[in-house]
């Protein structure tokens, strides 16, 4: 039987709404191939002229002829987003950050995705244990790029004992046909203190410089605890020196890449240089920010917009009094560039608020990881000013709920403030302490 991909939106004057398809119409090929999922999809749709086979709810089928500008989209959204069943990961890792979940969460939470269609389309990082020869041929084929590899490490036996798969080590194989594909890459570490640290991380650094340039960039984040790791890997937490020399061994390796590619290759995430107590690279040693998701160079990024940001400004004398909640790890760097803000907007008073992670552990020191509980908790009875902004990774995508699922009323009401979701940008937090309305997330 042939795949059918339901179709539950059209957009508006798209090619799609031209051609009369509707809303619960299936897809069921394109250039008479059959449709696998979305990467089939979007290859064969590149061409300018395609025939489009629909069926209609009734059972009629539609041979549609299609002629478009080339990689012009039709204006189809599908019922399942990937026109294909997610793939869970089958791995066991040691540092999973999903199995320190509490009970009695919502069920999305806990699903383990190791899918390499979500490394292509929203940047996810993945194993290559849930990949089939079929799927690696596919990315060849089609030129998938980039894929981002969730490494670990490169000594195929540690790999197996920290991922709990026994082709975990052979996985690394398939690094080597893309490389070969020229297939462009991004990788990451979780350090895990006393398993892929010390020697075992230089080897991994040193080996992966090898397929540079096809690997671009290679990020080292330290592995998140929570408090909720009861039966699971024993695993300690590092320590300033542990920083230190994890830094001391990024910045010899760049030193050493950097001359040959132009391109810095190994970053170490934004937590090693707070916990070393030591100042954040400049912004050209990010190379363009090619980790942001993985925390490397959030924080220079934003420092640096926002001082843009601010320097464009002429400044008023307006009186304003709000607050900013974040998590520990950003705090200091919230603090300087609100010190800066004075110069300009003498009377604007921001209150910092830095919110322990109650519900995860103190460990987690990120925003992103805080809850709505956490936030009604601490600043029950704090002064907030007219208005709390809070940064949106707070919050689940394009929804107002924290992960705990309060949602931004339950907040408001909790604390008698108006909630501001702020969109992740130092031109935004700017917009937002001024009271740009346009730069608020919705």
């Amino acid at each position: 039987m042939s795949r059918k991909h339901m179709i539950c939106s059209v957009q508006p004057d798209s090619i799609a709404e031209e051609m009369g398809i509707e809303p619960g119409d299936c897809l069921l090929s394109v250039a008479g191939q059959e449709i696998e999922d979305v990467f089939d999809y979007r290859y064969y749709i590149e061409e300018e002229q395609i025939v489009l086979l629909i069926e209609k709810p009734d059972g009629e089928q539609w041979e549609l002829e299609i002629e478009k500008e080339a990689d012009e989209d039709l204006g189809m959204e599908f019922e399942q987003g990937l026109m294909d069943e997610y793939r869970s990961c089958r791995n066991q890792c040691i540092f999973c950050f999903i199995d320190q979940m509490p009970p009695g969460m919502r069920d999305t939470l806990y699903f383990k995705d190791d899918d390499s269609r979500l490394s292509f389309l929203q940047g996810n990082y993945v194993t290559l244990t849930n990949m089939t020869d079929h799927d690696i041929q596919r990315i060849v084929k089609y030129h998938l790029e980039p894929i981002n590899i969730s490494f670990q490490t490169t000594n195929p036996e540690l790999r197996c004992k920290m991922l709990h798969n026994r082709f975990a080590g052979d996985a690394l194989k398939k690094v080597d046909i893309l490389y070969e594909a020229g297939i462009e890459m991004n990788g990451q570490i979780v350090l895990c203190k006393g398993f892929n640290d010390g020697e075992e991380l230089e080897r991994s650094i040193r080996e992966l410089s090898g397929y540079l340039p096809c690997l671009r960039s290679v990020s080292i984040v330290p592995v998140g605890l929570t408090k909720f790791r009861e039966g699971l890997e024993p695993l300690d937490a590092f320590t300033k020196e542990d920083a230190r020399q994890v830094l001391d061994m990024v910045r010899k390796w760049q030193q050493r890449l950097y001359p040959e590619y132009g391109m810095h290759f190994i970053h170490a995430s934004d937590e090693w240089y707070i916990l070393a107590e030591e100042d954040l690279p400049e912004e050209e040693e990010y190379d363009g920010y090619l980790q942001l998701e993985n925390g490397v160079g959030m924080l220079r990024l934003l420092l640096n917009e926002f001082a843009e940001a601010l320097e464009a400004e002429a400044g008023d004398a307006v009186k304003r009094t709000l607050s900013i909640a974040t998590g520990l790890l950003a705090y200091p760097f919230l603090q300087r560039m609100a010190e800066g803000l004075k110069e300009k907007f003498p009377n604007t008073q921001i209150l910092i608020y830095p919110v322990r992670n109650e519900f995860f552990g103190e460990q987690i020191t990120v925003s992103g990881l805080l809850t709505g509980q956490d936030l009604m908790k601490q600043l029950q009875d704090r002064p907030l000013g007219e208005r709390l902004l809070i940064p949106c990774n707070m919050l689940r995508a394009e929804e107002d709920v924290f992960l705990d699922d309060f949602t931004v009323s339950d907040v408001e009401n909790a604390l008698q403030v108006r909630l501001d979701i702020v969109k992740s940008s130092g031109q935004a937090l700017l917009d937002a302490i001024l009271g740009t309305e346009s730069q608020l997330s919705v």
